[in-house]
């Protein structure tokens, strides 16, 4: 390509710029849940971050009440709750710590700190009060404390705490690529049974088959009120999200209006995502049973819902995760072996619709 410049000569237009590099998410949870310390107490959070890059941030949240952060630090994850590098600590706005009243983030000063995708990180941090925390456990490997024991490179000790708390976001800065948020309930968190790994929920399948961050902002037992209620603070404040996975609805069905409900809160959330990011949406999986509404309105509504995204009411980026995990004789259905209590999938459920999404993505999201 050629241009002509001022001087009516024509010059060769030069190379292009370098990757423009920013913070991007890496690591995400909503953290609905609040867990409360009197005593000043060490956690020892094992995370998996999804970018590469040079520096990172780590984004703090309260729980139900006002929250001291004493003093924290990032490493590497070894085993057993053993660092695998030198910890290095955060600040924030330069100082070692911080309070902040209840449900507020607060995120540290960058740090210069290399990872690599899907790299193992190892956040410890000394604290008080009330901290956001998951809803599930889904996070092995992770430790808690009695006392200041930040800058212990050995295991922690003390006991498993293999609920997501206090952080709520890890930022990387490097290369701005595409980086997606799930929004869902606990098939989005990745309830399998009372001890999980979020590893295996299938966001994070997704993120790993494609390369890209797959952060999760997954509530269990939420439906479209409590997620357009939270999503300021858990979706809205991400930045550097390009793309946004909707699966929300199952805990919506069964009242004789919540049909019309949930497709008018669907409308509203995807009005509100549309200047944050392209937004994909799911169908409702299979439903072999309901724990509270009538089973037989939530056999009713659920196919209506589907056919009514499939039409492209809420947009045309729909994934048809129903289709590949139902049985072909029966819509309400899962396949064999892919549900472990007719509501929830099982590891193999979240494999087969991190399958999906990934070809989804794939032929029709560019990557």
């Amino acid at each position: 390509m050629l241009v002509l410049n001022d001087g009516r000569e024509v010059q060769a237009v030069p190379p292009f710029a370098p990757p423009a590099t920013s913070f991007q998410p890496g690591f995400h949870q909503a953290l609905r849940a609040s867990h409360s310390t009197g005593s000043v107490t060490t956690f020892r959070m094992r995370v998996p971050v999804a970018r590469d890059g040079g520096r990172i941030r780590v984004t703090f949240r309260a729980g139900n009440g006002s929250m001291t952060l004493v003093r924290a630090t990032v490493a590497q994850a070894g085993a057993n709750g053993a660092l695998a590098s030198t910890p290095v600590k955060l600040s924030f706005d330069g100082a070692e710590g911080f309070t902040v009243d209840a449900r507020s983030r607060k995120t540290s000063d960058p740090v210069d700190f290399p990872v690599a995708f899907r790299d193992e990180l190892a956040i410890t941090f000394e604290a008080r009060g009330a901290l956001a925390a998951s809803t599930i456990s889904a996070f092995p490997g992770s430790f808690a404390r009695v006392g200041n024991h930040a800058l212990v490179t050995g295991a922690l000790g003390g006991t498993l705490f293999d609920r997501a708390v206090g952080v709520a976001t890890v930022d990387v800065e490097g290369s701005t690529g595409r980086a997606f948020v799930a929004i869902g309930d606990s098939i989005t968190e990745g309830y399998v049974d009372t001890k999980n790994d979020t590893r295996n929920a299938w966001p994070a399948k997704v993120e790993a088959a494609l390369g890209v961050p797959v952060v999760n902002a997954g509530v269990s037992g939420q439906g479209f009120y409590d997620a357009l209620a939270h999503l300021d603070g858990e979706v809205l404040a991400l930045q550097g999200i390009t793309d946004c996975i909707v699966l929300l609805g199952t805990n919506d069905l069964g009242d004789k209006d919540s049909l019309s409900l949930i497709q008018a809160r669907m409308n509203t959330m995807l009005g509100r995502l549309a200047p944050f990011c392209r937004t994909w949406v799911s169908t409702l999986l299979p439903k072999e049973k309901s724990n509270y509404a009538p089973y037989e309105v939530v056999k009713s509504q659920r196919p209506e819902l589907n056919t009514w995204l499939r039409s492209g009411a809420a947009g045309p980026d729909i994934i048809d995760l129903e289709a590949v995990t139902r049985q072909p004789a029966n819509v309400h259905l899962f396949l064999d072996g892919l549900d472990v209590d007719g509501i929830h999938p099982s590891v193999e459920g979240h494999r087969v619709m991190a399958d999906e999404v990934t070809r989804v993505l794939r032929e029709e999201g560019g990557l």
